[in-house]
C-alpha cells in the first residue's frame, strides 16, 4: 500500500472488504455534538465505526490543556482495540468537514506508533459523489490488543515548548481569527507572538480534496529550519490537518501543539498579538 497519508475514494470501494481494513467515520460539528452521530446512525460507509471527537478523541477539559486535550492514552489504547484496530489494520478515517476531524484521527495513531492510518480524500461528500455504497447498519468489530509505541518528542509540543521554540510556529485557524478580529469560541482573540498564519483549509483543492503533493511542497517551501515547526490551532483539531499536509510534502519533522490557542491563553502572563503580523 502506498505511504501516502491519503487514500481515493476509488482505492478504498476496491479494498473495502479487506479482513485486515478498519474504516472510522469522524463526523462531527463543533455547535451540535450530536450531530455527527446521528449523521453516522443515518448513513455511512459499509463497516465504518464511530469515533466521537470529543468522547473518544479528545480528554476531559480542565483549567489548563486547551478545549480538545488529548485523551488518556491508556484509555484510548483500549478503546481503539475494542474497535478493532490493531497491528497490521489499516485505517481509513473520513469525515464531512474538509478531513480536520478525521486528520486528529490520523495524527493520533500515528502519534502512536501505528503506520497504516489513512484519510479518504474527498470525505463522506466524495464517497457520495462516486456513488458507492452506504447503509446505517452499525458492525459489530471483532476485539484485538493495540501496542503503542509513542514517539512524544518528535510530535508532540507542550506550552512550555512553544515558548521557548525559536523556529517556525503556525497558527492554523482562519485568517480573522489569527488577527483577533473575530473570537467565536475562545475568551481571548489574536495570536502567539513569533506565529504566522497558514489556513488549514488552504490544504483544500476544490471541495473536500486534498492539493497534490507537489503543490503542498510549493505552499510550505517558506519552512526551513532543522528543528521543524510546531503547528496550533484553537483547539488541536484542526492543526492536525496542516500536519497531514506537511506530510504529504514530505516535512517529516512537525509537532502538535495539542493545547493549542484555548491553553495558551490560559496562563494569564503568557503574551497575546493582535493584527496580521508575527
Amino acid at each position: 500500500m502506498s505511504s501516502s497519508p491519503i487514500v481515493t475514494p476509488d482505492w478504498l470501494n476496491h479494498h473495502l472488504e479487506d479482513s485486515d481494513l478498519t474504516v472510522v467515520d469522524c463526523r462531527f460539528e463543533l455547535g451540535d455534538p450530536e450531530a455527527g452521530r446521528k449523521a453516522y446512525q443515518n448513513d455511512h460507509i459499509p463497516g465504518a465505526v464511530y469515533m466521537d471527537l470529543e468522547k473518544d478523541l479528545s480528554g476531559k477539559t480542565r483549567k489548563h490543556g486547551g478545549r480538545h486535550p488529548l485523551p488518556d492514552m491508556n484509555r484510548f489504547v483500549e478503546k481503539i482495540g475494542r474497535f478493532g484496530i490493531g497491528e497490521g489494520v489499516r485505517v481509513i478515517a473520513y469525515d464531512d468537514q474538509g478531513g480536520a476531524m478525521a486528520a486528529r484521527l490520523w495524527w493520533m495513531l500515528d502519534y502512536l506508533g501505528h503506520e497504516e492510518v489513512h484519510v479518504l480524500d474527498g470525505g463522506y461528500q466524495g464517497w457520495k459523489e462516486k456513488g458507492y455504497p452506504v447503509t446505517a447498519e452499525e458492525p459489530e468489530p471483532t476485539a484485538t490488543t493495540f501496542t503503542p509505541q509513542i514517539r512524544r518528542r518528535s510530535q508532540l509540543a507542550d506550552m512550555e515548548d512553544v515558548k521557548y521554540h525559536r523556529g517556525t510556529l503556525i497558527d492554523s485557524r482562519d485568517p480573522d481569527r489569527f488577527s483577533g478580529k473575530t473570537e467565536p469560541i475562545d475568551p481571548k482573540a489574536g495570536h502567539i507572538p513569533g506565529a504566522i498564519n497558514y489556513f488549514w483549509k488552504n490544504n483544500l483543492a476544490d471541495g473536500q480534496r486534498w492539493k497534490s503533493a507537489e503543490a503542498l511542497k510549493q505552499d510550505f517551501a517558506f519552512l526551513s529550519d532543522e528543528e521543524g515547526p510546531i503547528i496550533y490551532c484553537g483547539s488541536g483539531v484542526t492543526a492536525c490537518a496542516n500536519l497531514l499536509a506537511l506530510r504529504l510534502a514530505g516535512v517529516s519533522k512537525a509537532r502538535l501543539y495539542a493545547g493549542s490557542w484555548s491553553d495558551w491563553i490560559t496562563y494569564e502572563e503568557n503574551p497575546v498579538r493582535t493584527g496580521d503580523g508575527i
